[in-house]
């Protein structure tokens, strides 16, 4: 992938009993949002910081923008935001005093941006740093990153501790720097917001990539579920005994599930016109569901 801005290639970093990461091999092409989605102490936390150069793998490498994470951490943060999973701020009286601190290390100047996102992000930066409650710490956190105008974000867990409305406002704003060509790698234990504003997709167990994917893929796979309710239980009798084949049928709701291949669509719906239907409905197939499928096979 030549125009991959972040790589990891064979990574590995064992911390005994099975713990780290093990031959890791990823590509994150520029300009995309990139998902990365695992259970807690699968690996995505230890690759970030890996990237990021505050861990010196025990094979392998991590680059980005071609530079080495480990021997170029300092010329990478030249070029990158970064929001950690947990949040430990220096000893400031105020958000206020931090955002001013970073900006002077970051040489930002115009403060328009900055303030935009204090406001989308209903933050009070004059309240004290230490106190602070997670919600408020991971907001100050986000806006410290985003005012830096950096090519590429690489988020831990970003929506740690934010309401759902501010969990919303948040996505708002890594499709705002999409949209300015900004690449963005973003770990996630929720699986809904990865499946918003990420292109694709990888999943870590127990330390190793089971999967990496294109979520419009998924989105638009071949197979499709649909949910068919008929006006009447005998209707829907009558569709089950005739369609083949049928995943289930609810009969106290008169709604039978089929699976069908997109080929096979308008096969579906020539067929439904000889019966009473009284609604249709697709189930839309999630990430979620993805995952738990490709994750419980990968355990067996």
């Amino acid at each position: 992938m030549e125009d991959a801005v972040i790589r990891v290639d064979g990574l590995t970093k064992d911390y005994g009993h099975g713990r780290g990461v093990f031959d890791l091999d990823l590509r994150v092409k520029r300009g995309e949002v990139f998902g990365y989605v695992g259970t807690n102490g699968s690996g995505k936390t230890t690759t970030i910081r890996h990237l990021m150069g505050f861990i010196k793998p025990d094979a392998g490498s991590t680059s980005i923008l071609g530079m080495d994470s480990w021997r170029d951490s300092t010329r990478i943060m030249n070029h990158v935001s970064y929001v950690p999973g947990e949040i430990a701020f220096p000893s400031l009286p105020t958000g206020t005093a931090f955002l001013k601190s970073q900006a002077e290390f970051l040489g930002v100047t115009d403060f328009t941006y900055l303030n935009h996102v204090v406001k989308l992000l209903q933050l009070d930066p004059s309240a004290n740093l230490k106190r602070m409650s997670k919600g408020m710490k991971q907001k100050t956190a986000i806006a410290a990153a985003l005012m830096g105008d950096k090519e590429i974000l690489v988020l831990d867990e970003p929506t740690t501790g934010l309401d759902p409305l501010m969990r919303d406002t948040f996505l708002d704003l890594v499709r705002a720097e999409k949209a300015k060509g900004r690449t963005v790698f973003m770990s996630s234990h929720i699986f809904e917001e990865i499946e918003e504003v990420c292109d694709r997709v990888a999943m870590i167990r127990d330390g190793k990539i089971i999967e990496v994917f294109d979520l419009r893929e998924l989105r638009n796979g071949d197979a499709r579920t649909f949910h068919v309710a008929f006006a009447s239980r005998s209707e829907a009798g009558r569709f089950a005994g005739a369609w083949k084949p049928v995943k289930s049928v609810d009969e106290a709701a008169a709604t039978v599930t089929v699976e069908v291949s997109a080929k096979d669509l308008n096969h579906l719906l020539r067929t439904l016109k000889a019966y009473s239907v009284a609604s249709l409905s697709e189930e839309h197939f999630t990430l979620e569901q993805h995952f738990k499928n490709v994750y419980l096979k990968g355990a067996n």
